[in-house]
Formats: C-alpha cells, sequence, structure tokens
C-alpha cells in the first residue's frame, strides 16, 4: 500500500537518520500523526532551536550555545588534565560516569587512511596550540578501542610525549558482570595487560 506523498516524504527523512529503519520510521511517523498539532510542533521547534543556536565551543570543540562550552566555562574543572574524545558524544559517556573532573578535546573524528581521514582532517593542530598554551599537566587519551581510535591515539601519544606531557589511555578490558569463556582474544589480552595489583 501507497502512503500519502507528506507521509513517503516524513518516512524517507526519518530513515535518513542514524538507527532508524524502515518500521523505526513508521512507528515515529505514525505517532507523530496521532500526536496533537503541539505536540509536534513542540518537536519541531526543539529541532530548528537546536540547529539555530547550537554550535561548536571555540576551546574544545564540544557542542555549546555561548562561545565556550559548559565545561570550558567551569571553574571547578581540574585545567590541568585534559580528555581528548574523536565526537563531543564521547564527553556525554564520560561525564555520565562522574569519574573524571577535567577538561575535553574534541577531534571531530579519528584517523582512517582507508577513508581519507588524515591527521589535518582533524582538530589535531587546535589541540598542539592548546598544549603550547595551557598549562597541561596528562593528556587522557579517550578514543574507541577500534583500528581508527588505537591509530588515532599511538599518532597522538607520539607527537605529544615529546613536549613532556605525562599521556595516559583509557583502560579496555572485560566488561563487569562478563564471563571469560565469551570474551574475544583481543579484549582478553588487553585486560591482562592492563591488570593492576591488589
Amino acid at each position: 500500500m501507497e502512503s500519502a506523498p507528506a507521509i513517503q516524504r516524513l518516512l524517507d527523512e526519518l530513515e535518513r537518520m542514524p538507527g532508524v529503519g524502515p518500521k523505526s520510521a513508521q512507528r515515529i511517523a505514525y505517532w507523530l500523526l496521532n500526536a496533537d498539532r503541539e505536540t509536534a510542533m513542540r518537536l519541531a521547534d526543539a529541532i530548528i532551536e537546536v540547529k539555530d543556536t547550537v554550535h561548536f565551543c571555540s576551546r574544545c570543540f564540544n557542542y555549546a550555545e555561548g562561545d565556550t562550552c559548559e565545561i570550558c566555562a567551569s571553574k571547578s574543572r581540574d585545567e590541568r588534565t585534559l580528555c581528548v574524545v574523536s565526537e563531543p558524544r564521547d564527553i556525554s559517556a564520560i561525564e555520565r560516569t562522574s569519574a573524571y573532573r577535567g577538561l575535553y578535546h574534541v577531534l571531530g573524528g579519528a584517523l582512517s587512511p582507508m577513508e581519507g581521514i588524515g591527521p589535518d582532517d582533524l582538530k589535531i593542530t587546535e589541540l598542539m596550540a592548546r598544549l603550547a598554551t595551557e598549562d597541561i599537566a596528562e593528556v587522557v587519551l579517550a578514543t574507541n578501542p577500534n583500528v581508527e581510535g588505537e591509530t588515532t591515539a599511538t599518532y597522538l601519544a607520539r607527537i605529544i610525549k615529546p613536549l613532556g606531557i605525562q599521556v595516559s589511555r583509557l583502560a579496555s578490558g572485560l566488561p563487569v558482570g562478563g564471563d571469560l569463556e565469551f570474551a574475544d582474544e583481543v579484549t582478553l589480552g588487553r585486560a591482562i595487560e592492563a591488570r593492576r595489583t591488589l
């Protein structure tokens, strides 16, 4: 059965969103059709507002509504520790842990020679400028534990260490509640390498 043109256009736009397939697009579209006009307008207004007001922080490249993001503007953060992440969404994940109180720097991706993404395509020049002008004692490399993330972390460690700044990497290993028999060799190997004394 063919949808009305307006519904089909909505479905097409929803399906362009990451993680939204045809069935999810249908559920969202039909929810919107059944919602009152005010609900649909609140959603539309929120989308327009975020597109009009949110941009990248001039210091760390996190999402911000002002010139700098809330983390960079905060006086309660440890300004001597800098956590380097690939994307702004990585900051949200780390912040949820409440285990890190330093500043961040968002690269805007990860090195991927296969996809043609090199150092000049990321915010590495800006990172090096921050390390030259800010009093940073430690850089925590929090890129993803995949090929691109590891390549990026290795590259950054190589260019940061000569500056005399401590460089650390997020530990990777077994998830809490996981069983050893189901762990892949790479994860288990990393867990063994990152073991700590009790």
